[in-house]
């Protein structure tokens, strides 16, 4: 109960952030064309080459300033706003969104997901919280088939009727409840092409089972003993004497990012024997 009130609470704050915010922005704009929006600028590392530096995330590192005089900041401002508008009402029904559900939401406005993942983030800056307080998530909770029925905010999923039949899991699991399954196994996909492709081939229909994406599933319940991997480990090359053919080479685009990445300075403190 406590928690159920907390967390009420900082809805409640959040969109008197987002009021606030807004009536700013109009009234800079009554008082003339000159709006300008300041988001601070973050960066949890550098390149430092002596590595004796400790970069936070916690502290700003400049602003960027916005205004009505740059094209391309007007379109910004406006994405922003329009994002804006969709975490608003995600806080005022208490539902949950992905980036992508987001970006579906208006395509032709938004030309690109990375555009959407900009405002998110420049949102999240701006009121001074996490992207899971906007209720928005990175990424649908995944996918699911098989032998298994629940409810879900009064719904029924009964998938065991057409069990090779896809399902998505709702984004908030905490209103999942009355699970029932006869299914003997569950299967944990990482990829979703491979999910497909199972999908494709009636896979559920011919075994009793849960097939669901990896993302679906916490991480903290892959550990468990009972857990048996399927696939090929790294040491399998070695192991078996595979043949170079079944490797792929590093493209130089690969070769550029690894060594970009072997710049910063977090990696110098940890691993100094990868430079």
């Amino acid at each position: 109960m406590e928690g159920n009130r907390r967390i009420t609470k900082e809805r409640g704050d959040l969109l008197g952030k987002i009021r606030d915010f807004t009536t700013s922005l109009v009234r800079n704009l009554s008082e003339g064309p000159s709006l300008t929006v300041f988001i601070d600028k973050f960066r949890n590392y550098c390149t430092d080459p002596d590595a004796n530096c400790y970069c936070s995330s916690d502290l700003p590192k400049g602003q960027e300033i916005l205004s009505l005089k740059s094209e391309c900041h007007v379109r910004r401002i406006y994405v922003l706003l329009r994002v804006l508008l969709i975490v608003q009402q995600l806080l005022q029904e208490n539902k949950h969104g992905s980036k992508r559900d987001i970006y579906y939401m208006h395509p032709s406005v938004f030309s690109d997901q990375s555009v959407v993942d900009q405002a998110i983030n420049d949102i999240c800056i701006l009121l001074q919280c996490s992207r899971h307080n906007l209720n928005v998530v990175s990424v649908g909770n995944g996918l699911v088939m098989g032998w298994l029925r629940f409810l879900e905010a009064g719904r029924k999923f009964d998938c065991m009727n057409c069990p090779s039949n896809v399902h998505l899991i709702p984004v908030h699991v905490d209103e999942v409840k009355d699970i029932v399954s006869v299914a003997k196994y569950i299967l944990v996909v990482e990829k979703e092409s491979v999910f497909q492709r199972l999908a494709n081939d009636r896979f559920c229909n011919a075994n009793r089972c849960i097939v669901i994406t990896q993302m679906a599933y916490d991480a903290k319940f892959l550990r468990v003993p009972e857990i048996r991997w399927l696939g090929a480990f790294p040491s399998d090359f070695e192991k078996y004497g595979l043949p170079q053919q079944c490797l792929l080479p590093l493209t130089p685009e690969d070769k550029r990012r690894t060594e970009t990445m072997l710049l910063r300075c977090y990696l110098q403190r940890e691993v100094p024997q990868w430079r």
